[in-house]
């Protein structure tokens, strides 16, 4: 006779494993070479579960900077993948680095890595345009 499995129950949440972020940032950095463009790590933070942030160079002098996105945006079936939201787009060098300066007074685990790349959206996943309704946050 096998033993029943309970099935999991609405609001229970499951481990999902979740990449480090030393393997995350390798493999990232192999992907860009591999499309022709260049990348270099900034800051280096926790290899284990440190956050990454990207900063994106553009040919015009302007910057972007891609963040982790907030949990609102993950699923309950979520993969254990890492997404990013935009958080500053097209604006001076100096804006950017204000930005990472003040996570960094915040967390200071956290990963830079610097991308010159006209487009990263093959190279990190975004998240969906509206954070779905967890309970927790009222709009």
């Amino acid at each position: 006779m096998r033993p029943a499995i309970a099935r999991p129950r609405a609001g229970v949440y499951a481990a999902v494993m979740r990449l480090r972020s030393d393997i995350f940032v390798s493999a990232l950095m192999r992907r860009v070479f591999a499309r022709g463009d260049f990348a270099a790590v900034e800051a280096k933070g926790a290899e284990e579960a440190g956050a990454v942030f990207v900063r994106q160079v553009l040919r015009d002098g302007t910057e972007s900077l891609h963040a982790p996105a907030p949990q609102s945006f993950f699923e309950d079936d979520d993969t254990g993948r890492r997404l990013f939201e935009t958080r500053l787009e097209r604006v001076d060098a100096q804006a950017v680095a204000d930005a990472i300066a003040r996570e960094r007074r915040f967390d200071g685990d956290l990963w830079v890595v610097s991308i010159e790349a006209d487009d990263v959206s093959g190279l990190i996943a975004f998240a969906g345009a509206e954070p779905r309704d967890d309970g927790f946050f009222r709009r």
